[in-house]
């Protein structure tokens, strides 16, 4: 089998189908299976890629590596199937070790109040730290979205905005008192000092320091900014928001469709994570609060 992968390798560069990165993956995963059946003196069938599935799980490799690297053997070997090179592929009906899915990472209430009230509301800039922070944790949206936004998107004294977002698929997404007088303000004083900065000012509802367009770089090194002047060790992106927007919501009792909806995913499977982290949230205050927590935790759990 081995004499065929430089073949393998060709064909997928040539098709486009996979990155330098990927072929080097893949041919590296195919390899070290190759060579733990000869090392067993074994043929390669789904008895043996089962035992090596077995064997990379007890020498610690993660479940998402080893998901790559099936990936890697059934992409092979089908291949080789399509080439008459063998007649059944191995990998037919064996699956991958289950996902474990870690839990988003959010912060507190608290923190978020300290977060909003950090840039400078005197400065053109402040105006637009604040209305972009305030518009991202009020509304979930992907930063993508945020910027996709455009002025006239924003009208004053209305409650939500229309985002458009992945597959560019439309919806409809609340804005609360607070963001949309953060907006505002932004609107009516920061943004038009900065645009007068660009010759050539794009509609883009938020822009650069120079009058342009933002890019998302630029939203991550400002959530930074905040985020050390509040916290010098906590470490948070800007869709650490959009998941402590859902969280929270779900905190307060909103209901798992609504939250599925605002948040734009298509599963609500997708959505369902955030039950969990409310859930850990929950088993957290009951285990401080309760006098006989642990008991109380257990029954919680089950």
């Amino acid at each position: 089998m081995e004499q065929h992968l430089d073949a393998y390798l060709d064909h997928l560069r040539l098709a486009g189908r996979a990155s330098e990165h990927t072929l080097r993956a893949y041919s590296s995963d195919v390899l070290a299976m190759l060579d733990y059946a000869k090392q067993a003196g074994a043929d390669v069938d789904q008895l043996l890629l089962r035992r090596y599935l077995v064997h990379l799980q007890k020498t610690d490799h993660a479940r998402s590596s080893i998901a790559r690297k099936m990936a890697a053997f059934r992409s092979y070997f089908r291949y080789l199937v399509k080439r008459g090179v063998i007649e059944i592929d191995p990998t037919e009906g064996l699956r991958p070790p289950k996902q474990s899915r870690p839990l988003p990472k959010v912060v507190t209430e608290d923190v978020v109040s300290h977060l909003m009230d950090a840039p400078d509301a005197s400065t053109p800039l402040g105006l637009r730290d604040r209305a972009i922070l305030e518009t991202l944790y009020a509304t979930g949206l992907r930063v993508s979205e945020l910027l996709s936004l455009h002025v006239d998107d924003i009208v004053e004294g209305a409650d939500e905005i229309t985002v458009i977002g992945k597959r560019s698929k439309q919806r409809t997404v609340l804005l609360g008192s607070r963001a949309m007088d953060a907006l505002t303000v932004y609107i009516n004083v920061g943004r038009p000092r900065l645009a007068a900065k660009s010759d050539r000012c794009p509609d883009s509802l938020f822009l650069g320091q120079l009058g342009t367009k933002m890019v998302a770089r630029t939203v991550g090194r400002i959530v930074d900014k905040y985020v050390e002047q509040v916290s010098g060790t906590l470490k948070i992106s800007p869709h650490t928001l959009r998941h402590s927007f859902a969280t929270h919501l779900m905190d307060h009792g909103a209901d798992l469709r609504s939250v599925q909806e605002l948040l734009g995913h298509e599963n609500v499977t997708t959505t369902q994570i955030y039950t969990h982290v409310s859930r850990e949230r929950l088993k957290e205050v009951y285990d401080r609060a309760h006098p006989r927590a642990s008991e109380g935790a257990d029954r919680l759990e089950r």
